[in-house]
């Protein structure tokens, strides 16, 4: 219980203005919470599952450079395919409109790879040299998760007076600035 209540403070608190809860804002902007907020729990589930095995078999070592430069990178060409956009067919438009799916799979995809290197994740990592195994990955879920949640409920209220143009540019930005800022720390 120790571990999963300081996994879960330490982990709440580095992910307040982070760029992966700002994601959280953007991506609840343009779709549904609950479809976000299940890709952000499948993401960060994933990655903290992943830490806390580091963690407890390697210690707190582990190259971030290259991860944070391929992730960088990453979200670059995110950004690039945010600003030029996609056209649908009008059944391709009809299924998405239906679908929580492809917000899912977005949000999931994008969150794994703001994570990959990320304060939240090496926080987890050194949790889990010194604490619980499973209270550890539990309370940094659970921290990260309700962190992103109030974002997710912020997005929601503004994409509802937003238009989809601002939104797009937003969200490009968003992503050109977590790459830089990924590229530059890890060199």
């Amino acid at each position: 219980m120790h571990a999963l209540l300081l996994s879960f403070g330490v982990i709440f608190v580095a992910e307040l203005g982070d760029k992966s809860q700002l994601m959280a804002l953007a991506f609840a902007a343009r779709y549904r919470a609950l479809p976000v907020l299940a890709g952000i729990t499948v993401a960060t589930a994933v990655v903290h599952a992943v830490s806390v095995i580091v963690g407890v078999t390697v210690g707190a070592a582990l190259p971030t450079t290259a991860i944070s430069i391929v992730a960088g990178v990453a979200f670059l060409g995110f950004g690039a395919w945010t600003l030029r956009g996609d056209t649908l067919s009008e059944e391709e438009e009809a299924k998405a409109e239906g679908s929580n799916r492809s917000a899912v799979v977005a949000a999931s995809v994008a969150f794994f790879l703001a994570e990959l290197g990320d304060k939240t994740m090496l926080a987890t990592i050194t949790l889990a040299t010194t604490e619980g195994a499973w209270g550890t990955w539990a309370g940094s879920t659970l921290g990260m998760v309700a962190a992103d949640a109030l974002a997710i409920v912020a997005g929601g209220a503004l994409g509802s007076r937003l238009p989809e143009r601002t939104i797009k540019i937003g969200a490009a930005l968003a992503f050109f600035v977590f790459g830089a800022i990924l590229i530059v720390s890890a060199v």
